[in-house]
């Protein structure tokens, strides 16, 4: 079944920088399980553990843009060495006040300075769109190939995260994810062959932004709802297991949500497209805000953690056909200059619901009987269901034939060599649309 993807590594390097991504994002998976168990144990709240994760991933929400829009302008590895050398000291620094006792706003402090950390997921596809920007069809494959290698983070991260805090200490967590991190980004910097050029940029468009495009509004606001469903379903989960005397299982029943998605995500990106990304996009949320009532019930219902975790696997498979589409959706929408601030803005409009969803949940779990939480991804993913019906008509693009496509028209992929997706038939302006895929 996997075959079709080993085309995608016939060029030279990207074996190199692909594990080295892949090391390097194990540290995202880790650091949010990893976090919340080392500051309810050492400072016994789930509320501190939830409003201080949140607090660095809006910062990172924030920096992460900034980086994006650097690394657009002078390049990945002159960005991405300094930036990862930089947050090696507020990490260190959380490490040393939680161990000593130190202030809660210091904890604050230190995790939203690590604010500046690279975004490697979006400058992979960023890769992956540089070497196949003629072959939609090889893009597609890429797209899907990135979201489950970040599933495959967040199945494996967790899980190694839990046994690392309840068997070590409940630092070590964190110490292995700084060191795993700072090790994949700085050789990931180092694979110069496959990194893509700076975009050149007018003048006029120096302060130009993403922003600015309906459609990205569109899919960021989505995409804050469908971080809100990630951020809670983690914290409600860990929580859950706690409440039921089963802490460490809680890294297993999210790497079940993450083998969900990374496995829908592998088919979906065999299947040949036949609807405009757009209405792929909305089948997708549709999807994800039906299969996030099975959590919902199983938690509300004391159905137990076997029956828990089936419906976390389930509820998976609906996610990942939702980012890969709604990834591709960013780079169609974006000219190439502005590719990787429009990928970090994305993933900072996840990361942003992320925050919200852990904070709220982190009080729920608190004052409210185990599996109350589950609640909030249910609602989030049927808000997110509700913007992408809203805005839709800023989704539809201009198909490969130049025409734009209609829900229920049949979309073809594409041969090496074809056009991408919402190219303009104009020389000037094919080399201002994206070239890549995305989370």
């Amino acid at each position: 079944m996997l075959a079709p993807y080993r085309r995608l590594f016939a060029r030279p390097g990207t074996v190199a920088f692909t594990l080295a991504g892949l090391l390097g994002r194990l540290t995202m998976s880790m650091t949010g399980v990893s976090l919340v168990v080392l500051i309810a144990e050492r400072r016994g709240s789930y509320a501190l553990a939830g409003t201080v994760s949140a607090a660095g991933l809006v910062a990172g929400a924030i920096g992460m843009p900034l980086i994006g829009r650097l690394v657009d302008r002078y390049g990945q590895a002159r960005v991405t060495v300094p930036a990862t050398l930089y947050t090696v000291v507020p990490f260190g620094g959380l490490l040393l006040c939680v161990r000593y006792g130190a202030p809660d706003w210091t904890l604050y402090a230190c995790w939203a300075a690590c604010a500046a950390i690279p975004n490697l997921g979006g400058m992979a596809r960023s890769r992956w769109a540089h070497l196949y920007r003629d072959d939609p069809a090889a893009r597609h494959l890429a797209n899907s190939f990135e979201q489950a290698l970040d599933e495959l983070c967040f199945m494996a991260g967790p899980v190694l995260a839990m046994v690392l805090c309840t068997t070590v200490a409940p630092e070590a967590g964190m110490v292995a994810a700084g060191a795993l991190g700072t090790t994949g980004a700085l050789l990931f910097a180092a694979q110069r062959r496959t990194e893509p050029p700076p975009a050149e940029r007018a003048p006029e468009d120096r302060h130009g932004s993403p922003l600015r495009v309906p459609g990205l509004r569109v899919l960021l606001l989505t995409f804050l709802a469908t971080g809100v469903v990630f951020g809670s379903t983690e914290l409600t989960t860990v929580a859950y297991a706690d409440a039921l005397g089963q802490r460490p299982a809680a890294g297993g029943l999210l790497a079940l949500v993450a083998a969900g998605s990374g496995a829908a995500g592998l088919v979906f990106g065999l299947l040949r497209p036949r609807r405009a990304p757009g209405v792929r996009f909305l089948l997708g949320v549709t999807a994800m805000t039906v299969l996030l009532l099975l959590p919902l019930a199983a938690g509300t219902g004391g159905a137990g953690l076997w029956l828990l975790g089936l419906a976390l696997f389930t509820a998976g498979t609906g996610t990942a056909p939702t980012m890969v589409t709604g990834m591709m959706l960013v780079q169609e929408l974006l000219p190439r200059r502005q590719l990787n601030e429009g990928m970090a803005l994305a993933v900072s409009g996840i990361v942003t619901g992320i925050s919200a969803g852990a904070s709220v949940a982190g009080v729920v779990a608190e004052h409210a009987p185990p599996g109350t939480g589950y609640w909030l991804p249910a609602g989030a993913a049927g808000v997110a269901l509700l913007t992408a019906l809203t805005g839709r008509r800023h989704l539809r693009l201009l198909g490969t034939s130049g025409v734009e496509e209609t829900p229920g028209v049949e979309e073809t992929p594409g041969a090496p060599g074809t056009p991408a997706a919402g190219a303009s038939s104009s020389a000037a302006g094919k080399s201002e649309r994206p070239v890549g895929a995305g989370r």
